[in-house]
């Protein structure tokens, strides 16, 4: 069964004004829509085309060769926009409970959080993402090149399993912040959506 694109939680203009409307258009229905498609041409008429994205990217060394990067590259796309869209959200408040308190003994608190990740994803030389995982019970802060991300056991240089990640392309961003990478990057913070950054930590530390 063929990947599909999945829908936005939220209409385009639902983060402004942190992530413009335009942004959001030409991100989900022309950027994520071109990784799904390229994915299933390139898993078309292979026993991989019918698992799951995540069994995908985690086994990619187990991918024919031929088709191997094509995989990692929008096979890494879809999975990781299809994990942001649901990361965002206006209004969301702040962490608490367990993943509060993780935060503050893993990485010294929030103001501590975002000063690494702003850095990781600022820093990220090109295009890619930074972002936070649990990794052996613990939080970590990191990024990744490209489309590349932490459950690419054996090609990603950054593992663990993701709770929280920023698109740093600047399709991302481009319309709305041009080169100011920076800028976008701690507007992100106003549009985090917690409890679904909770849901993930909760399974991870499960």
């Amino acid at each position: 069964m063929a990947f599909t694109l999945p829908k936005l939680p939220y209409d385009f203009a639902a983060l402004e004004p942190v992530i413009d409307a335009k942004t959001m258009e030409i991100h989900h229905d022309k950027h994520h829509a071109a990784y799904v498609e390229k994915l299933n041409a390139a898993l078309s008429g292979t026993e991989w085309e019918n698992k799951k994205i995540e069994d995908i990217l985690m086994n990619l060394s187990a991918v024919p060769e031929e088709k191997r990067m094509a995989v990692r590259n929008h096979g890494g796309g879809h999975w990781n926009h299809s994990f942001f869209w649901e990361l965002l959200k206006k209004d969301a408040g702040e962490p608490s409970g367990k993943l509060a308190e993780a935060i503050k003994a893993d990485l010294g608190g929030m103001d501590k959080l975002k000063e690494t990740f702003n850095a990781a994803a600022v820093n990220r030389f090109g295009s890619g993402w930074a972002w936070l995982v649990v990794d052996g019970g613990k939080l970590k802060v990191g990024s990744t090149p490209n489309q590349d991300n932490p459950l690419m056991n054996g090609v990603s240089e950054f593992l663990g399993t993701p709770i929280l990640g920023i698109d740093v392309w600047e399709h991302a961003y481009y319309i709305q912040y041009q080169n100011r990478r920076a800028e976008y990057v701690e507007a992100f913070w106003q549009v985090v959506n917690w409890a679904k950054v909770s849901e993930h930590y909760e399974k991870a530390i499960a």
